[in-house]
């Protein structure tokens, strides 16, 4: 029969044992002999009248159960680190807030306009926080995710159930897709968009974006070939070539405004059904850090499907 109360000694044991990989390595981080360790596991498994670890030759591995306890576990201790800031900025005389820190990792395919309209939010919700942004291939980010290096991923797309990172993804919403370009060449192109693009110059994200391979099976659908001239994973790189006149670009509608004030750039055309996706990936289900809150819950009215364009 499982046990009523559960003893968070023994989950501690589990939970260390499952971010260590095995019990020798969670020996050693929690300064005890491994026979204690493994008799702990069996006592909460016992108690919990559940197997949380399988053994695959001399590695331990996860049940499924063991995996949604682990979640929850990492929920439960990520808490009671939160309670020891706390404290000690009261001890010191210090507001919490002061010590707020944000970590973020942007992939470095997402529209870099898009990143500051989904980032803004978190700055106005503490005046002291402190915001670090860093940029990296999305693979890298979740690794640095995993690491705890960082608090928050934001992408195009969620995590790829092959990656074998366990993390969270917390989808925003999505924006319509729509083709930009220099005055002069998108007053040519709109006459007859979105024939127009056969053949036209363009300047492109890489082939491993989700907003790239979107465009692609939206052009084939339709027939279209255009001819791209450069792409890019760096996106500000990108819209310096498009404002040159070397090609027009395709970009998330919601950012139509910066485009046009920043960079000059005027709009073509919506491409009709083709949305850009986007995700804030986290490693708990449950959202706690109040600029993460924010940043969430500001993007998903920002990009809330109603208006096709969303408000651009």
């Amino acid at each position: 029969m499982a046990a009523e109360r559960l003893n968070y000694q023994h989950l501690l044991y589990f939970w260390t044992v499952a971010k260590a990989g095995g019990v020798g390595a969670a020996a050693r981080r929690l300064h005890l002999a491994q026979h204690t360790v493994s008799g702990q596991l069996r006592a909460l498994e016992q108690s919990l009248g559940a197997r949380l670890f399988e053994r695959e030759g001399r590695r331990l591995r996860l049940t499924a159960l063991g995996q949604r306890v682990f979640e929850h576990a990492d929920e439960i201790f990520a808490l009671g680190d939160d309670i020891v800031r706390l404290t000690q900025a009261a001890a010191s005389g210090q507001d919490a807030a002061v010590r707020e820190r944000l970590v973020v990792g942007c992939a470095d395919v997402l529209p870099k306009l898009l990143a500051f309209q989904l980032l803004e939010p978190a700055l106005a919700c503490a005046s002291e926080l402190q915001l670090v942004v860093r940029q990296d291939r999305f693979d890298r980010l979740l690794a640095e995710l995993a690491l705890h290096n960082l608090d928050l991923v934001l992408a195009d797309a969620p995590v790829p159930p092959n990656l074998g990172v366990r993390a969270f993804n917390h989808r925003l919403g999505d924006s319509a897709v729509a083709v930009f370009a220099a005055p002069a060449r998108a007053a040519a192109l709109r006459r007859d968009f979105p024939a127009s693009l056969d053949r036209a110059a363009m300047v492109l994200p890489s082939e491993h974006t989700a907003l790239r391979a979107g465009f692609h099976a939206w052009c084939e659908a339709r027939g279209l070939r255009p001819h791209v001239v450069a792409e890019f994973d760096d996106s500000a790189l990108l819209k310096a070539f498009a404002r040159a006149d070397v090609g027009a670009l395709v970009a998330p509608a919601v950012t139509q405004a910066e485009l046009s004030r920043t960079w000059t750039l005027d709009w073509v055309g919506d491409c009709e059904a083709l949305r850009a996706e986007c995700f804030a990936i986290t490693l708990e289900r449950r959202l706690r850090h109040p600029a993460v809150v924010a940043i969430c819950g500001a993007a998903r009215s920002r990009l809330a499907p109603g208006d096709p364009r969303n408000d651009r």
